[in-house]
């Protein structure tokens, strides 16, 4: 978990990360957001106006509905704090991608794709300036394409999705099966010059460049920006997804493949900004300066 206590000129006035007491249960979670929340707004001058958070599985603004991971059901906005101030709910990859459109590489771009690689992969949508959930909150799930129709089957009851393929879990993962070699990470994959490594970077490129062709002949974004831990590959991810969406794409320009800005900041950011919308002041994030991540820890 990241938290910040963010003031309406954009500063970051304190931060902090504390680990997720997943093993202990839905409850136990909730009991520490709602932990982390008060000792940050203590940590500050007065009560906050209002409180964002970011949190994963189906929500609304009021309503954290489901999440597979942590196994809550139904948590109402109000239980994430004990303060009596406005709180509101967002997506932890939309709150993400929110940031990224009013703070980091997406600012001042109205459409494009946000997309974190990391343990898995989710996406938020950028649809004329705001994060686009589709009709029930599900949107954006381009982890679960199928990429490879008669491929591997994925957690999620699929065959071949997007994730089981390209999150840096999956890359690992697959390594490790094929060469014997227990616990390797992406990016030990990523360096490595051995044939086995070469052949799962390559379907991980591959599988990357075709969802991305998939969403820019559907969505036509001006703009894709690759976030999470397997973004900070640099090259060796950009150049060949680049190449390869570039000729997947035989009759139209491919859209720019850009790094993301806030890095493991812009979920807290996303939220600082969600926190401002609670409390009646939408206008604020464009204003704020590109160096807003600076701040002190609380630690």
């Amino acid at each position: 978990m990241k938290g910040g206590l963010v003031s309406d000129g954009g500063v970051v006035l304190l931060s902090e990360r504390r680990p997720t007491p997943r093993a202990d249960g839905p409850e136990a979670v909730v009991e520490a957001i709602r932990a982390f929340v008060g000792d940050l707004a203590a940590s500050g001058d007065g009560t906050p106006a209002g409180v964002g958070v970011a949190v994963p599985g189906l929500v609304t603004p009021a309503t954290a509905v489901y999440s597979a991971n942590i196994g809550w059901r139904d948590v109402p906005a109000s239980a994430f704090t004990a303060l009596d101030v406005p709180v509101m709910l967002g997506h932890d990859v939309q709150t993400g991608g929110l940031a990224e459109s009013v703070l980091g590489a997406g600012r001042g771009v109205s459409d494009f794709l946000f997309l974190p690689i990391g343990t898995g992969i989710a996406g938020a949508m950028i649809v004329r300036g705001a994060p686009y959930g589709g009709a029930s909150g599900w949107g954006g799930e381009i982890g679960h394409i199928p990429v490879f129709p008669d491929g591997e089957p994925c957690a999620c009851g699929q065959l071949g999705c997007l994730e089981t393929y390209a999150s840096a879990a999956s890359v690992g993962r697959r390594y490790s099966l094929r060469s014997g070699i227990p616990d390797v990470r992406a990016e030990q994959v990523v360096t490595s010059d051995d044939p086995i490594a070469i052949e799962v970077w390559d379907e991980a490129v591959e599988a990357l460049s075709l969802a991305l062709a998939t969403y820019t002949l559907l969505l036509d974004p001006s703009l894709i920006v690759l976030g999470g831990g397997l973004a900070e590959a640099g090259p060796a991810l950009f150049d060949p997804v680049r190449t390869r969406l570039v000729k997947r794409l035989a009759f139209r320009d491919a859209p720019p493949l850009v790094p993301a800005a806030l890095g493991v900041d812009a979920g807290m950011l996303g939220a600082a900004l969600l926190g401002w919308r609670a409390a009646g002041r939408p206008e604020l994030g464009p204003s704020w300066k590109a160096d807003v991540r600076s701040a002190p820890s609380v630690s």
